[in-house]
């Protein structure tokens, strides 16, 4: 009975102590309690922190790479374009003179040489090549958009499978290198070329044509090689056309021709002028195009600031031709940006 009652009272003494253990831990918790309130309340606060910090930061993450790429690759550039312009022909390495010099004595000396930008204006050289290089720049746009605008407004009012094929051969002449298609394009219409000897064996003409060395072959080229980047931004535009206006048109008389110059045209003028931007800088500096196909009299700027630098090896005076063809082209980029921004705002 005695040791019964022992075991009783152990296991009795064992329930007590682990009751007496348990209740701490229970009390601990609670005491942890107001804590995790705290942090609850805290973890919102910082997360508001941390987005409203990615909201002051994150703007500068998408500006900066392209910041850098324009500093690196045309500020820096155009600043030595700008140095070099305003030097002195030198017989030497690097073929030009030094515009500031500080003596031994530590003298500062600059010598500024504006005479390179009145030579362009003396010698009609550069202003003929200046004036061909807008011409042909211009009409091949003309040309690209009136060849283009069509194109691109069949291909956005067929079905999307079939858009799909379409742009593919649209995009597929980017496939192979720009030099290698100019090539290509040479040893078509080339005196001997597949275009004179088909005509030929079909009867058609009984000598070959003469289009290689033409300006008609520059034109031919300009338009062969930039005619996709007028397709694409008109389809991007046409393709995004609310087809409701044009119905509800039509249902207040409006023909079809009428339509398309109230509605279908003046929705799709963003593209219009993006298209022609993209045709008409990089056209009006064409060096390779003018060079392959044209003759002695297709004198583009681009095949000027070539002969300047490494036939007569006058730096200076290309690097002014650069720079003038750089002050040409910002007309037509601000034109272009402000025409977007009045878009923007309405």
């Amino acid at each position: 009975m005695d040791v019964q009652g022992g075991d009783a009272g152990v296991d009795q003494t064992l329930t007590l102590t682990a009751a007496s253990r348990a209740r701490p831990r229970a009390g601990n918790l609670s005491f942890l309690l107001p804590f995790a309130r705290g942090h609850a309340r805290i973890r919102p606060k910082m997360r508001a922190q941390v987005t409203l910090g990615m909201k002051r930061h994150g703007k500068w993450l998408i500006i900066v790479p392209p910041m850098l790429y324009l500093l690196v690759f045309f500020l820096i550039p155009f600043a030595f374009a700008l140095k070099i312009s305003l030097a002195d022909t030198a017989v030497r390495v690097p073929p030009f003179t030094d515009i500031f010099t500080v003596s031994p004595d530590w003298h500062a000396h600059v010598a500024l040489n504006f005479g390179n930008f009145k030579y362009l204006f003396t010698d009609e050289v550069y202003g003929l090549s200046y004036f061909y290089s807008i011409k042909t720049a211009f009409f091949s746009t003309l040309i690209c958009l009136a060849l283009g605008y069509p194109m691109a407004y069949a291909i956005a009012r067929t079905s999307k499978s079939t858009q799909s094929i379409l742009l593919l051969i649209i995009i597929l002449p980017f496939w192979t290198s720009f030099l290698l298609r100019v090539y290509a394009l040479e040893g078509i219409i080339r005196e001997t070329g597949l275009l004179n000897s088909a005509l030929l064996w079909l009867g058609i003409i009984h000598q070959p044509l003469q289009i290689m060395r033409t300006t008609f072959a520059v034109y031919l080229g300009i338009i062969y090689s930039y005619l996709p980047f007028m397709v694409l931004p008109l389809f991007a535009t046409l393709e995004k056309l609310d087809h409701s206006l044009l119905e509800a048109a039509a249902d207040l008389g409006s023909p079809p021709w009428r339509a398309f110059i109230d509605v279908t045209l003046p929705l799709s003028m963003p593209g219009i002028i993006a298209g022609s931007m993209l045709v008409f800088i990089p056209a009006i500096g064409e060096f390779v195009i003018p060079t392959l196909l044209g003759g002695p009299d297709n004198l583009m700027i681009g095949r000027v600031l070539w002969d300047e630098f490494f036939g007569n090896r006058d730096w200076p005076v290309a690097s002014a031709v650069a720079i003038a063809f750089l002050v040409l082209l910002v007309g037509p980029i601000a034109l272009y940006q402000h025409n977007s921004s009045k878009q923007l705002e309405a």
